[in-house]
């Protein structure tokens, strides 16, 4: 009896499908939504934010500081004389206006 070689088919499918699925995984792994470039975005918007929330915590402090200024238990005349002019629009009688 003579065998003929017969290709193998089934290893050449096995690698070729094992291939494609380590391609996959490798390009998920990089590029998918929990990927390296996913994760490198959110760590570059985590330090935006961050920044941004430096400033608004500035911002708050100055505002409690100058509520705080503005309060029945401390009142600075001179927060209180500036704010009164700005929101009326008047002017001391030693102040010169240029315009």
């Amino acid at each position: 009896m003579i065998r003929t070689a017969r290709p193998a088919l089934g290893t050449f499918v096995f690698f070729s499908v094992a291939f494609a699925l380590a391609i996959y995984f490798t390009f998920a792994a990089v590029q998918g939504d929990f990927g390296v470039f996913r994760r490198a975005e959110i760590q570059a918007e985590a330090r935006d934010l961050s920044v941004q929330l430096a400033d608004v915590q500035a911002q708050v402090a100055e505002m409690e500081n100058l509520t705080k200024r503005l309060s029945d238990d401390y009142l600075d005349l001179d927060l209180l004389d500036e704010q009164a002019r700005s929101v009326l629009g008047m002017l001391r009688s030693d102040e010169i206006v240029i315009r």
